[in-house]
């Protein structure tokens, strides 16, 4: 029977895993995207790590499972975890599984050369 939870409940554990990695990899692109406005109009491009925080923090919270963001160096990190609650480990008292994963984004200059 352990060995079927194994199977069951470990198969929706990664495939939740996969659905956190995307969750985190989306809400790092959403923060990256938020530049200074500030730097925009002096002609330069420069992450607002403020906003970029609000904005992949909300991005991960709309996506179903809140998550933590940093930025450094213009580097935006997202971090989301939670459990998946198990089906058939439960019988020997495993009511949920963990899950987190983290990805980074940073916002990238558009073609700045023309093609030869």
């Amino acid at each position: 029977m352990a060995l079927l939870g194994l199977v069951v409940d470990g198969g929706s554990a990664l495939s939740a895993r996969q659905s956190a990695a995307d969750e985190a990899e989306q809400a790092a692109r959403a923060g990256a995207g938020a530049l200074s406005v500030e730097a925009l109009r002096s002609g330069s491009l420069r992450l607002d790590p403020t906003a970029a925080v609000a904005s992949a923090e909300l991005f991960a919270s709309v996506a179903g499972h809140p998550g933590t963001a940093s930025v450094a160096g213009g580097v935006v990190t997202v971090r989301v975890s939670y459990r998946v609650p198990t089906e058939i480990l439960g019988i020997i008292g495993i009511s949920s599984l963990p899950v987190s994963a983290v990805a980074s984004a940073v916002d990238v200059r558009g073609v700045t050369m023309a093609a030869p």
